[in-house]
């Protein structure tokens, strides 16, 4: 019972579009770590849109994690709701890089 009454397409949309944030925070973090201790070059004028444009695709992708587990634990409406955020932020994405990429 307890199972039904969280499967919720909002509950997967609020975990959809907190995930790729707090993953985009770690990501960013471990990248300056990296560049800091000299094991990561740094970042020059030219290549600012390229980490942030892997900063944000990386980001997106975190939202794996959490697709997969509802999927493992059968929360199909969970699963749309996270699916559901990834296409969104999927779509800013390419419409907000859209003149990089080409």
């Amino acid at each position: 019972m307890l199972r039904k009454q969280n499967d919720n397409i909002l509950i997967g949309l609020m975990i959809g579009a907190t995930v790729p944030v707090i993953g985009h925070w770690c990501i960013e973090n471990i990248f300056t770590i990296l560049t800091e201790s000299g094991i990561m070059d740094e970042v020059s004028v030219s290549t600012i849109g390229k980490r942030t444009k892997t900063l944000t695709l990386l980001a997106i992708c975190t939202n794996i994690i959490p697709a997969q587990l509802s999927s493992n634990k059968r929360y199909n409406k969970i699963l749309q709701g996270v699916i559901f955020a990834t296409l969104a932020y999927a779509a800013f994405w390419s419409l907000h890089f859209i003149f990089h990429i080409i």
